[in-house]
């Protein structure tokens, strides 16, 4: 049984470090300890995130509009977006630990779920900055693409950094992930224009 103590302040700390100071932060980072800290900011991550959901669902600065309706789809933001979180550190440590193997890193459970629990900083800043979807729907896609090619940035930094794997190996995987993301962005937008073509046809 893990006896770790959990400090919320280096918590903060870290989460600071994590987005500003990545490369410095994974080179150092403790990579055992036990779970529950990882557990701990997932759990604080998914929280700030569904808060944010919820917010901007009451302000109506989403899809659900505001008052009663939007209010109820955000606070089931709220418990999904903990519960999901706390579920999704384990999941993305898989991720890690596989692209971890495939540059020839350290493939420990532990530390992959530790690296996961990291990455997740970019979880409420995801949900905070999504009101720019309520401005323009282009604007809230660009703003989500920068976030999430920021994303794979760190977990470049972290698998070379903190696991020590191969910087040549991880630039192929980085590339490959970076293009997924931009055909994904690409593919959203296809999407919403069709939609946007739909609905003007059925307003005239």
């Amino acid at each position: 049984m893990s006896n770790e103590k959990i400090d919320f302040n280096k918590i903060l700390k870290d989460s600071r470090e994590t987005l500003l100071n990545p490369k410095e932060y994974f080179a150092s980072m403790p990579l055992s300890g036990g779970f529950v800290e990882p557990l701990i900011k997932a759990a604080i991550y998914g929280t700030l995130a569904g808060l944010f959901s919820l917010l901007w669902n009451v302000l109506g600065f989403s899809a659900m509009g505001i008052g009663a309706w939007g209010s109820a789809v955000g606070i089931m933001s709220l418990i999904w977006s903990v519960i999901g979180a706390m579920i999704g550190v384990f999941i993305g440590g898989v991720v890690v630990l596989v692209i971890s193997a495939i540059c020839g890193g350290n493939t420990d459970f532990e530390a992959c779920v530790r690296i996961s629990a990291s990455l997740m900083v970019v979880y409420p800043i995801s949900a905070f900055l999504a009101f720019f979807y309520a401005i323009s729907f282009t604007l809230g896609g660009i703003v989500g693409l920068v976030v999430n090619l920021y994303a794979l940035y760190l977990l470049y930094e972290a698998i070379i950094q903190a696991l020590k794997g191969k910087e040549s190996s991880m630039k192929i995987v980085l590339i490959v992930l970076a293009l997924i993301v931009l055909l994904g962005f690409f593919q959203g937008r296809r999407a919403s224009n069709t939609l946007r073509d739909f609905t003007e046809m059925y307003d005239d």
